[in-house]
């Protein structure tokens, strides 16, 4: 946008005429990645799978069919410490690996649901890749070959997730299941292994970010809870109910110089917790 006058559109691209693209049940919920001078997008065309638009001008740096499967709702992920930087995300029906300068696929995983809901953005660390789905497992790829190939690490059936989010704190993931699977708990699981750790019930399923090392829990029956990350026992320090607002419980909270941002529905709430 023009700073001086703010409603300048700069550019715009309509990625359903342009990219061949069509909408998906609940809507797309991507949010672009900003590499560089390149916005990385998902439009799900046979052709446009996955597409590279120049930043300040929207015009098109490279375009991949990919395995041609429709978006999953997740966002897309950088990785930039290996030989060859990748781009990795879920489509409908596959967990694939781009080249981030020039869109060739180097691997594709097989990753169905029965609804094609993929709505976690992969979690990266240690050339393994945490990838979370609801109806599904938590699965982990591990890459080899400077990033060039990927292989099943580990899999957690019993350990799906909706849209929750699944997070790593030291060598370990926290997080709940999805409700899909009948048991729901919350989990800690190494990383590396795929070793459970503990199951546990105190709360429902829910969504768990993390700050200065404690997980502040947002269950889907309207808890919030500060929950002490360790492997050891799912340590519950305090809770309080979300009151305001209409229908799911379903919004990431969101932490910012000690004010703690919850949406439910209609209603947004700050919480002082500095």
């Amino acid at each position: 946008m023009d700073e001086k006058n703010p409603e300048t559109v700069i550019w715009k691209r309509n990625i359903f005429i342009d990219f061949d693209s069509k909408n998906i049940k609940w809507g797309f919920n991507e949010s672009p990645l900003i590499i560089g001078e390149m916005i990385i997008a998902t439009p799900g065309g046979k052709l446009h799978n996955i597409v590279a638009l120049n930043k300040h001008t929207g015009e098109l740096v490279w375009t991949s069919p990919a395995k041609g499967d429709l978006p999953a709702y997740c966002s897309p992920l950088f990785i930039d410490d290996q030989d060859i930087p990748l781009i990795v995300t879920m489509t409908a029906e596959h967990t694939v690996g781009l080249d981030a300068s020039t869109g060739q696929m180097l691997w594709a995983v097989e990753n169905k649901n029965k609804n094609s809901i993929h709505a976690n953005t992969p979690v990266y660390a240690d050339n393994m890749i945490l990838c979370a789905s609801a109806d599904k497992s938590c699965l982990m790829l591990r890459l080899s070959d400077g990033g060039r190939k990927v292989e099943i690490a580990w899999e957690i059936p019993e350990l799906d997730n909706l849209l929750g989010a699944l997070v790593k704190i030291g060598n370990y993931i926290y997080g709940s299941s999805s409700g899909y699977n009948p048991a729901r708990n919350w989990y800690c699981v190494d990383w590396a292994t795929g070793e459970i750790l503990y199951r546990d019930q105190q709360l429902a399923m829910g969504a768990s970010i993390v700050a200065d090392g404690m997980l502040y829990c947002y269950t889907d029956r309207g808890d919030m809870a500060l929950v002490k990350p360790s492997p050891e026992k799912f340590e519950l320090i305090s809770r309080f109910r979300i009151t305001k607002g209409t229908d799911q419980h379903w919004a990431h909270p969101v932490i910012y110089q000690g004010v703690l941002y919850v949406r439910h529905g209609d209603s947004l709430m700050a919480y002082k917790i500095k």
